[in-house]
């Protein structure tokens, strides 16, 4: 079995209204047809041959707005990060759980396995020039993976068709001054992402767009990233062996469901599974009684090793 986990920053379930919902009012095909329709608050569970979706619970039982840090944490190490933590906390880790990140995150136990992982995003020169001096202001994401001894990946990479640009179209990247790298759809980027995920058991893709058009609450903004997400998955979707391969989604917080506010909500988010054994894999999260952040890890760990 491959594991591929597109971890999408900021998107919770909101209500069914266009005009605040960019979840609604966005042109999802390929989500739709997989899940049979677009989740919201009032429709958190979907199921269809191809996927199904339920909600996951991102507040852990701690007051106050989630936060990435520590949302990022509980989802991609499997504990109750607020809580150890003792609130809420982003954008970035707090120290008084790196003991913890560097033993539990996703990378070093599915590592620890004897399998083989991937982080599938590129990034610039300059974002490690950046880390080298600001090691503490690391993402979880990234964090995990210097922890675990997993190479982050670099603009030869992106040219090489071994990784993919976090937004999706390279566009970004030249506007930094990477003037080689071509524009691509975002379904090319899902067709790379693809074939990255059959090289490896376990994948990760991060895709940080949605918090920052919620935060902007910039409505086509937020339609556009979404769109684009979509186009990727077409690609992916198109290209993947899904008989070989568990696509899991889902969020830190809400934000982008709700353009009214500009901080973080405390709404449930989407935890989606497409692919192989979805439906076993998303009983695995549901047997809990009430399914959360802290509950995604441990599931894919189980998935990974009774394979």
């Amino acid at each position: 079995m491959h594991v591929l986990f597109l971890f999408l920053d900021g998107v919770g379930l909101g209500e069914p209204e266009p005009d605040v919902n960019p979840l609604v009012a966005a042109d999802l095909p390929v989500l739709r047809r997989v899940l049979g329709a677009t989740p919201t608050l009032v429709r958190r569970r979907l199921r269809s041959t191809a996927g199904s979706a339920i909600p996951l619970d991102a507040n852990l039982g701690v007051r106050g707005l989630p936060q990435s840090g520590t949302g990022q944490a509980a989802l991609l190490a499997g504990f109750n990060a607020p809580r150890a933590a003792g609130h809420h906390f982003g954008p970035f880790p707090p120290s008084s759980i790196r003991e913890r990140i560097a033993a539990r995150n996703i990378f070093r136990r599915v590592l620890s396995m004897g399998k083989s992982v991937c982080f599938a995003n590129a990034f610039p020169q300059r974002f490690f020039e950046y880390i080298a001096s600001h090691r503490f202001r690391m993402s979880m994401t990234t964090l995990s993976c210097t922890m675990s001894g997993v190479a982050l990946r670099t603009d030869q990479d992106l040219k090489t068709g071994n990784a993919i640009s976090a937004e999706l179209t390279n566009e970004g990247w030249r506007r930094m001054g990477y003037t080689d790298l071509p524009l691509v759809a975002p379904q090319e980027s899902g067709r790379v992402l693809a074939e990255m995920t059959m090289r490896h058991d376990f994948t990760l893709f991060e895709y940080w767009k949605p918090d920052f058009a919620g935060h902007a609450q910039d409505h086509s903004e937020s339609v556009k990233v979404l769109e684009l997400f979509d186009g990727m998955l077409e690609g992916l979707l198109g290209r993947l062996d899904h008989a070989a391969t568990l696509v899991v989604l889902s969020s830190d917080h809400g934000n982008i469901e709700d353009l009214r506010v500009r901080t973080h909500t405390r709404n449930p988010v989407p935890l989606i599974a497409i692919g192989r054994s979805h439906r076993k894999f998303l009983a695995k999260v549901e047997r809990r009684s009430r399914p959360n952040l802290s509950h995604v890890t441990p599931a894919i760990l189980e998935m990974l090793n009774h394979d």
